[in-house]
C-alpha cells in the first residue's frame, strides 16, 4: 500500500525505475516510450549526460544558497542567457520553482506594477475560456477551465473572459480565417471597453493552448492584433509559455513566431527539462524599472527561488540545446511526425483535427468526422488510450472536456527533441494500436 497521495487513489502507479533517452523503464523490466516527455517536459530525454554532470558540480561547489543572502554565478548566468535570448527589451528574470509558481509570480508581478504606477484601481485580469494557467488558487481563477475550477469556485477570483483562438472549433463554415482572427479581436477589444481599460492589469493567454486544448496554434495575425489592442488601451500581455516555450514549437519562445514580445512571460516544464523543479518569470525592462525606482522590491518571494542545483540544470539543458542545434530539429522532426500522423490518421473516421507546432502536436478525437461531434464524456475516450498506450509501451498525454471543460477528447504528443524519425514512427505505430483498442471496447 502507497502513503502517497497519488493522482488517482485508487491505483498505485508503475513504479520508474530508471531511463535513457526517449526511453523509461519500471521495476518489472518493462520500458516505455515518453512519447509525451511526461508533461511536455523531458526535452532532452532522459538521462542526459551533461546535465546530470552540471548537476553533480553544483551540488558539489554549493547545494543551496537563500535568495535572501545570496545570489549564485550559475542563477545569475541562466537570467543573463534567458534575457539575452528572450523577446525583445526584457529587463529581469525571477526564478521558481515551477508552472504554476511562474504565472502566480506573473500575476502578482503585473498587479505591483500598476500599483507602483499609481493606478491601484487595476484588479481585473482577462483571459480565455477553457484555458489553463496552473492549479494554484490564483492562477486557476484567471483560468477558464471549469472542471478544474468547480470544486474551488467560491476560493476564486475569476477573470473577465473571452473565445479563445480554436479555429477548428470556433470559425464557422464560409468564414474566412481573417474574418474569423477579427471577430476575436473585436469581442477582446469590446470586452476590455465595456470593463473599462484602467481597471484592466493584463491580458493571459498560452501562445499555443497546451494541456487543456491540446496543441491549439493561435490563426495568423491574433497575436499581433492582441497586442496592439493591449497597447492602445495599456494593458499588459502575459504570455504563458509554461508548456509551449522553451524550444518545444521550435523557436525558444512560442511567440516569438508570432511577430510580437509580451510584457511579461512564463516558462518552466522545458527550462530544466524535468532535471530539476524550475521556471522563470521574464518581464520588459520598463517594469524592472519601475519597481526599482519606486520601491525597490518586488513583493514576492519563496524559498526555494534560484535554487542553485536547479539553475545548473537549466543553463545546461539550454547550453545542450544550443549546441547541438536542438530548435533547428524540433522543426524537422516535427514535420515528420506531423506527416506521418497525417499519414495514419488523415482520414481516420474519428480524428477531426491534427493542430500544433514543432514537437507539441494533438489528435481530437471525433464521433462523427463531418459534424464535429464529440464521443460522450462518460465514455473517457482520452483514458482509455492512455491506457492502451501503456498496455503497449507507450506514454502519451490526453485530456478530457477539450471542448468546454465537459465535452471532447485529446492526446498530446510531446516527444523529447532527441526523438530519432525511427522513434516517431514507432510512436506513431503504438498510438495508431492503442487508438483503436481504445474505439473498439
Amino acid at each position: 500500500m502507497s502513503h502517497i497521495i497519488h493522482r488517482s487513489l485508487r491505483q498505485v502507479p508503475p513504479l520508474a525505475a530508471g531511463g535513457e533517452g526517449i526511453t523509461l523503464v519500471d521495476t518489472n523490466g518493462k520500458t516505455y516510450i515518453d512519447a509525451s516527455s511526461g508533461a511536455a517536459v523531458s526535452s532532452l530525454g532522459h538521462g542526459h549526460p551533461d546535465v546530470i554532470a552540471a548537476m553533480h558540480r553544483q551540488i558539489d561547489r554549493c547545494a543551496y544558497a537563500h535568495t535572501a543572502f545570496f545570489t549564485t554565478d550559475v542563477a545569475e548566468q541562466l537570467a543573463a542567457r534567458l534575457v539575452e535570448g528572450g523577446p525583445e527589451d526584457m529587463g529581469g528574470v525571477y526564478f521558481v520553482s515551477g508552472g504554476s509558481e511562474a504565472m502566480e509570480t506573473a500575476l502578482k508581478l503585473a498587479r505591483q506594477y500598476w500599483v507602483e504606477m499609481g493606478e491601484p484601481q487595476r484588479t481585473r485580469f482577462l483571459a480565455r475560456r477553457q484555458s489553463y494557467h496552473g492549479n494554484t488558487l490564483g492562477v486557476l481563477g484567471v483560468g477558464g477551465n471549469e472542471w478544474r475550477k468547480r470544486a474551488f469556485a467560491p476560493l476564486l477570483k475569476d477573470a473577465l473572459r473571452v473565445s479563445a483562438c480554436y479555429e477548428y472549433r470556433g470559425r464557422a463554415d464560409g468564414v474566412s480565417v481573417d474574418d474569423y482572427t477579427a471577430g476575436l479581436l473585436d469581442e477582446l477589444e469590446t470586452t476590455i471597453l465595456r470593463a473599462g481599460p484602467e481597471n484592466i492589469i493584463a491580458f493571459v493567454a498560452e501562445p499555443v493552448v497546451g494541456a487543456t486544448g491540446g496543441a491549439i496554434p493561435p490563426t495568423p495575425g491574433y497575436f499581433q492584433g492582441v497586442r496592439e489592442i493591449c497597447d492602445r488601451h495599456r494593458i499588459l500581455l502575459i504570455a504563458d509559455e509554461v508548456m509551449c516555450g522553451m524550444g518545444r514549437t521550435g523557436t525558444m519562445y512560442a511567440i516569438e513566431q508570432d511577430g510580437v514580445a509580451p510584457d511579461i512571460v512564463a516558462v518552466a516544464k522545458g527550462l530544466g527539462a524535468g532535471y530539476q523543479p524550475i521556471g522563470a518569470v521574464l518581464a520588459h525592462k520598463a517594469i524592472v524599472e519601475c519597481l526599482r525606482s519606486r520601491s525597490g522590491m518586488f513583493q514576492h518571494g519563496h524559498t526555494y527561488i534560484g535554487h542553485p542545483v536547479a539553475a545548473a540544470a537549466a543553463l545546461a539543458v539550454q547550453q545542450v540545446i544550443e549546441r547541438d542545434d536542438l530548435l533547428a530539429r524540433v522543426r524537422s522532426r516535427g514535420a515528420v511526425l506531423r506527416r506521418m500522423l497525417g499519414d495514419v490518421f488523415g482520414v481516420h473516421e474519428h480524428v477531426g483535427d491534427i493542430r500544433g507546432r514543432g514537437l507539441l502536436l494533438a489528435l481530437e478525437f471525433v464521433r462523427d468526422r463531418e459534424t464535429k461531434e464529440p464521443f460522450a464524456p462518460e465514455r473517457k475516450l482520452h483514458a482509455a488510450i492512455k491506457a492502451k498506450a501503456m498496455a503497449r509501451g507507450l506514454l502519451v498525454y490526453p485530456m478530457g472536456g477539450t471542448i468546454d471543460g465537459q465535452h471532447g477528447d485529446h492526446v498530446l504528443l510531446a516527444p523529447p527533441f532527441i526523438a530519432t524519425p525511427a522513434d516517431l514512427s514507432e510512436i506513431v505505430s503504438r498510438l495508431s494500436d492503442a487508438v483503436e483498442a481504445a474505439l473498439s471496447t
